[in-house]
């Protein structure tokens, strides 16, 4: 199986003038395959990061609060691509505060998220975000505004091209869109675990990226693999890319970011792309939701 860009389904325009690739890499995995360690090995993480370009993938993932030591997702993105290819996307989470010894802090306030950001621009080493989410908690509906607010400021200012928010409801979508405008949402999203599909159909509606995390983690639940492996080996493919194949056709706004830091599980994710399934493999897939 091949992947190809031939297709215009397999780009989106990401805030209408930023084409990227659908299938696009997410870089949580790049220190370390657990957030709580142990390290990788920097120079097979920075292997991964140049076949991922290779293979066409021009959206990339990445947080501050990727970490493990000194081992930063920021630090091996500039270390590897930069000086970065004109196409390349990157998007950033601010949000959550994660201190130099790896425990978490509170969420980060208006002035810790200008921090935040300004943080993410010297360790990339750019000028301007492309992509800047606003990572919510359950609790986040009084504090929307403010701390949205923050980044629209930024995006105002020039250093941030667009802003998306993360682990989001409707509700709180909609009260961000009355300060500026939300490009991006990135949720839980995936095959066994679809918790709130309302936010999926707004951002369908509203030609919003839809930027699933965890698409292919089972988190815990008992997946039936029957099926999935009968699917997957109808298709010459892995049971991942069956997963992967279902999410792009859920919605033309779907953009998965499968994160690993394996090359040869990358090179398995990126192919695909390249999968188109039938309407009774999807039937059948829809019908596994837990």
């Amino acid at each position: 199986m091949t992947t190809t860009r031939e297709n215009p389904s397999d780009v989106f325009l990401l805030g209408g003038d930023l084409p990227v690739a659908r299938m696009g890499f997410g870089a949580m995995r790049l220190p370390a395959r657990e957030i709580a360690g142990p390290a990788n090995d920097p120079e097979t993480s920075a292997a991964v990061l140049r076949r991922a370009v290779a293979l066409g993938v021009n959206h990339i993932d990445t947080a501050w609060f990727y970490f493990n030591g000194e081992l930063s997702a920021n630090g091996l993105i500039r270390r590897v691509l930069h000086p970065y290819p004109e196409d390349l996307v990157l998007a950033a989470k601010v949000g959550p505060v994660r201190h130099p010894d790896g425990s978490w802090g509170a969420p980060a306030g208006p002035r810790e998220l200008v921090a935040g950001v300004h943080r993410t621009l010297r360790e990339l080493g750019r000028d301007r975000l492309d992509l800047v989410y606003l990572r919510l908690h359950e609790d986040d509906d009084e504090t929307v505004a403010e701390r949205f607010g923050a980044l629209a400021a930024l995006r105002e200012e020039g250093l941030i091209r667009h802003l998306g928010l993360s682990n989001t409801t409707t509700g709180q979508l909609a009260r961000a869109q009355r300060i500026a405008p939300v490009e991006a949402v990135q949720n839980l999203y995936g095959l066994f675990h679809r918790p709130d599909p309302a936010v999926l159909d707004a951002c369908t509606r509203q030609a919003i990226a839809f930027v699933p995390f965890f698409s292919l983690e089972d988190l815990g639940r008992p997946e039936p693999t029957e099926p999935l492996l009968r699917i997957a080996a109808r298709h010459g493919a892995s049971p991942a890319q069956i997963k992967l194949a279902w999410m792009t056709a859920q919605s033309p706004s779907v953009l998965p970011i499968p994160g690993t830091s394996s090359v040869a599980h990358l090179e398995d994710n990126i192919a695909a792309a390249g999968l188109r399934l039938a309407k009774d493999d999807l039937a059948e897939l829809d019908a596994l939701s837990h």
